[in-house]
């Protein structure tokens, strides 16, 4: 089966790549002539992911799938949540994100948080959502190389290094995306 993941982001595209079964066969947007920016107009992940989904369809006439990931900060009510790619500004800068995230905890001793994906498949004619959450807290500082967002300053709950400083294998034993994908994956081998 082929899949056409809906995502302009290559850190994610290798990251879901790694996790597909034998048999599914996942395609970028690189592939295609598509130099529209994706859409993302939505104030939930769930709406995002649809979206996205959708508008990738429409210009392929491919089954797809596309993913919206959150940062909820517990002492931020929430925030970044939907706004997580674009929080300290338009140009979606990840150390600024980071940055800002770290700047506003400053003095909180709450640092509890979680990542949560919610993935929208969209086959032309139904459209499906599966979620993915990791709990995990904000740490004071940045640790790590690995990962891409806001990977350096989250550590999950039962480990004591950030996503940033985990191999891709190990991170994909936890993440949220890695969750949501499992999930999918389950949905599509079942169903077609």
């Amino acid at each position: 089966m082929e899949l056409v993941f809906a995502s302009q982001n290559q850190n994610k595209l290798r990251e879901i790549a790694s996790l597909m079964p034998k048999g599914i066969f996942l395609k970028g947007l690189d592939e295609f002539i598509f130099k529209d920016e994706l859409p993302e107009t939505g104030d939930t992940l769930e709406k995002n992911a649809l979206q996205k989904a959708r508008f990738v369809f429409e210009k392929t006439n491919k089954i797809c799938f596309a993913d919206d990931t959150g940062l909820e900060i517990e002492a931020l009510n929430g925030k970044p949540g939907v706004y997580s790619a674009r929080y300290a500004g338009e140009q979606k800068n990840a150390n600024d994100n980071m940055e800002k995230v770290l700047s506003e905890l400053k003095s909180n001793t709450l640092r509890k948080a979680r990542f949560r994906t919610v993935i929208a498949f969209c086959d032309g004619k139904k459209e499906y959502l599966f979620e993915g959450i990791v709990e995990g807290e904000i740490l004071e500082e940045t640790r790590g190389e690995k990962g891409f967002g806001y990977d350096p300053i989250f550590m999950p709950d039962g480990f004591s290094k950030s996503f940033a400083q985990m191999s891709l294998e190990e991170k994909n034993t936890v993440s949220h995306r890695a969750r949501a994908l499992r999930k999918f994956v389950e949905f599509i081998e079942n169903n077609f």
